[in-house]
């Protein structure tokens, strides 16, 4: 008889993104997977055991790029005239308070657990301490930066120099890098509006910490046009010129890659990330040309102010506009299976979260980072293939428990690392002020 803290017996579990198995037992220890065995196949002295009948067990979502400041934003981005940024998301960070930004976290958190997110890398923010307390406090993996810009005209609640913004980052890092399940990052908000100064303390500040750097990249026709006009080169050319690019870069959305720029993304172990619905406005990427290198890219909800933090429906959205884009001319009706979306999820999610190996599959020494669904959902039965199901079905209701390295965040849809009430109390208040 072997000991554990936790038995989830006879569910049927996702092991990895292609394969599922009925009637399997998940023993956890310590924070981890210890065994993935057929159900009775093993004796557990289980400090604490829940039946997976008619459950599902998952790996926990990956977020891979979101902004927890955005979150008050919601139903005022929708149809605004580009460059969303310049436009709506810059004025109204620029008016974000600590109490703004608590609150911004908390409704993040609430929402990320109730979808089944158990990581989220975090793209940049002010006043990231506040921010920071929350996560902490919910129990997620999260990953958090500073949004770092110097650029001249920025609001002045926002604006800074290189040298400041590198010493709130610093900070941010000494003073949260490794509390709870938290690690920090650093950023570079956006291309454009950062120097080359700016560019290489950053590079040289994560280099120092073994940090990752992270970037919002190739977004927009005008953001690239923007570094070719002052570089003489596109963004990714101009990162590898200034010697930034590695296998501990992040770039976010990379919609507009040219062949070159792919060669070096691929060259340097780059790590990215898609945002379908906010993407959808802007740019569709080559995404079968990345995967046909060995490229997996992550998925991201691009922050609240976008259909929200749920990932069930920017996997769906993504298949349809590869299908659409890709498969329909080619008469490929597969060229983005349910199986690759799993495998950019799970894959792509552990990497931009600098947990590859670690998170991402339910097997021996993985972080225990799960979810459970319920399987007597309308919405799930009947199934003949249901992975398939989970993936063209899923959705945030249907998932009953959320845990993260072991612990119980949600438990049979009652969230249990924060006080939702007062949560939801104060969002009504906000939103009636």
């Amino acid at each position: 008889m072997r000991d554990c803290d936790l038995l989830i017996e006879n569910g049927t579990v996702m092991t990895d993104y292609r394969t599922l198995h009925a009637g399997m037992d998940v023993a956890v220890k310590d924070g981890r997977i210890l065994a993935v065995t057929p159900h009775g196949e093993e004796e557990w002295k289980a400090g604490e055991v829940i039946s997976g009948k008619d459950l599902a067990v998952m790996p926990g979502l990956m977020d891979s790029h979101m902004h927890t400041g955005q979150q008050l934003l919601k139903g005022l981005v929708l149809d605004a005239k580009p460059i969303i940024w310049t436009r709506v998301m810059l004025p109204f960070e620029s008016t974000l308070t600590p109490e703004k930004m608590r609150l911004s976290a908390s409704l993040a958190a609430l929402e990320m657990i109730r979808s089944g997110t158990t990581g989220f890398v975090e793209s940049g923010g002010y006043f990231m301490d506040e921010a920071a307390a929350v996560y902490r406090e919910s129990g997620l993996r999260g990953r958090l930066s500073w949004s770092t810009m110097d650029e001249e005209g920025l609001p002045a609640s926002i604006a800074m120099d290189a040298e400041e913004a590198i010493r709130l980052s610093d900070r941010l890092y000494g003073d949260w890098d490794g509390q709870g399940n938290l690690k920090v990052y650093y950023s570079l908000r956006a291309l454009n509006s950062c120097s080359d100064h700016l560019v290489s303390l950053a590079a040289e500040h994560a280099g120092e910490r073994g940090a990752v750097l992270q970037a919002h990249m190739n977004e927009y026709p005008g953001e690239v046009e923007g570094i070719v006009r002052r570089e003489g080169v596109r963004p990714y050319v101009y990162l590898e010129r200034m010697g930034v690019l590695s296998d501990r870069f992040l770039g976010a959305h990379s919609l507009l890659l040219s062949e070159e720029e792919r060669e070096l993304i691929g060259e340097r172990g780059v790590r990215l990330c898609h945002c379908p619905f906010s993407n959808c406005g802007k740019a569709l990427p080559d995404t079968p040309a990345l995967l046909g290198q060995g490229i997996v890219p992550g998925f991201g909800s691009d922050g609240a102010a976008h259909a929200g933090l749920s990932l069930w429906g920017e996997m769906r959205i993504f298949r349809s506009v590869m299908n659409i884009c890709y498969g329909v001319p080619a008469a490929n009706p597969a060229v983005m299976p349910a199986e690759t979306l799993f495998q950019m999820m799970y894959e792509g999610g552990a990497a931009a979260l600098d947990e590859a190996g670690r998170c991402g599959r339910i097997q021996p020494g993985f972080h225990a980072d799960l979810i459970t669904v319920d399987l007597k959902s309308p919405r799930l039965i009947p199934s003949g293939n249901l992975l398939h199901t989970l993936f063209e079905c899923g959705e945030p209701g249907d998932v009953r428990d959320v845990l993260v390295g072991g612990k119980f965040l949600m438990r049979n849809r009652e969230i249990l690392a924060l006080d939702e009430e007062r949560i939801l109390r104060e969002a009504r208040d906000y939103m009636e002020k």
